[in-house]
């Protein structure tokens, strides 16, 4: 087994070992993919079916968001007063049955409730994940490793909108809940089998509810530097996130695009993702890994820029798709990197702080969301308004937050 480097260095393991925990924690890492992406070109036939409009139905994927946020803030503390291994359990359980209740919602509303417990029960993947890499990692060793998991949970955001274009050949959307109910259960067995306990006793912390609000504070209100890097990676990936809300209407309702040419297109975007992790992974060793984060905000304002010069002077789709690239593709720098750096002091906090960078992350998302929907669908522009007002603010909130 890995051990803990706070030092930076990256102690060996067997490959074997190492490779099965690499598929471990970046399929946990992929629930938030994986639960939100698949189902995203059944949006217009879920709208028909349910008889929603398309901010009701995207209410669906807040519900699922918000309830990825609030759960991480149980189950982070939690998992640093029990250890990873209880806790994550429960969560895998949870998530399994909720994705099965899914199947069967009869509205929208039951759908949207559904899915927020949902978001509660993979929360504790997503956070469970983070904190166990900080467990056995630290410095430019945890920001390698972050990138080597890029391979794995990259390639939900890929294939899950795929998967869900081709579900649609031959179901409905409730047969993406299948899959999710699927997902669940296997990795539910594997992690039984597989995943090791990563906090010994003696590194545990007191359980109370003062002890958890009191490392909150200690992270979000007297650590200017813990809370820049929060709110600019949170910022960033809500950018990402209001490309998910809204690319399901705009490339299919606006410029014509099938499921199957949405989820290619996507899977492209996605792609992104993982290539740039690879790209971070070999970087990290010779740039610091404030100077890559700064690199890849630039290039997701500077994405954000173009799609807002694409739909102002109409240039159409092949303008469009480079812009969203960009965006999308930067979050494969900016996220390891923003990890890394944030939880840098913090090892005896790591399911708390993988909690609160979490929530940074979901919650701003699932509140920009919805505003896309209330824009209307008959135009890109609510879209690529939020996504360019989000990369700016990131942008912003590094470099005036987050220096020395």
């Amino acid at each position: 087994m890995a051990t803990r480097a706070d030092d930076g260095v990256e102690v060996p393991a067997p490959v074997a070992h190492r490779v099965r925990l690499v598929l471990i924690l970046g399929s946990l890492s992929a629930f938030g993919p994986l639960s939100i992406d698949m189902y995203l070109p059944a949006f217009p036939s879920l709208s028909a079916e349910l008889h929603a409009g398309p901010s009701a139905v995207q209410l669906t994927l807040t519900a699922c968001l918000i309830g990825l946020a609030v759960g991480q803030l149980v189950a982070g503390p939690l998992s640093d007063t029990l250890g990873r291994r209880g806790p994550l359990l429960v969560g895998l359980v949870c998530y399994t049955v909720l994705s099965a209740a899914c199947f069967v919602a009869p509205s929208i509303y039951a759908l949207a409730g559904l899915r927020l417990l949902q978001g509660v029960g993979g929360s504790a993947g997503l956070v469970i994940a983070g904190a166990a890499v900080r467990d056995r990692y630290a410095g430019v060793a945890m920001a390698r490793f972050l990138s080597t998991l890029m391979l794995v949970n990259g390639l939900a955001p890929i294939v899950a909108p795929v998967i869900g274009g081709q579900l649609l050949r031959v179901t409905s959307w409730r047969g993406v809940f299948v899959v999710l109910t699927a997902f669940g259960l296997i990795l539910l067995l594997a992690c039984t089998a597989w995943f090791d306990e990563s906090l010994p006793p003696q590194r545990r912390r007191p359980g109370s509810m003062r002890d958890t609000v009191r490392s909150f504070g200690r992270l979000l209100l007297r650590d200017r530097t813990f809370t820049g890097y929060a709110f600019a990676g949170g910022l960033a990936f809500a950018a990402m996130f209001a490309y998910i809300s809204g690319s399901s209407f705009v490339l299919q309702d606006i410029f014509g695009l099938s499921p199957q040419q949405f989820g290619l297109v996507f899977g492209t975007n996605a792609l992104g993702i993982v290539v740039v992790g690879q790209l971070n992974r070999w970087l990290v060793s010779r740039i610091t890994p404030r100077t890559l984060l700064a690199v890849g905000l630039v290039v997701a304002t500077a994405g954000g820029a173009l799609l807002v010069v694409a739909v102002l002077a109409g240039l159409g789709l092949p303008a469009l798709l480079p812009g969203l690239f960009a965006v999308v593709a930067s979050i494969g720098i900016v996220l390891p990197n923003t990890r890394a750096l944030a939880t840098a002091d913090y090892p005896d906090l790591a399911g708390t702080s993988s909690a609160l960078l979490g929530v940074s992350q979901f919650a701003i998302g699932g509140v920009v969301a919805p505003l896309i929907g209330l824009g209307g669908t008959g135009t890109a522009l609510p879209m690529v308004a939020v996504i360019a007002a989000l990369t700016v603010l990131a942008l912003v909130v590094f470099v005036l937050m987050t220096r020395p």
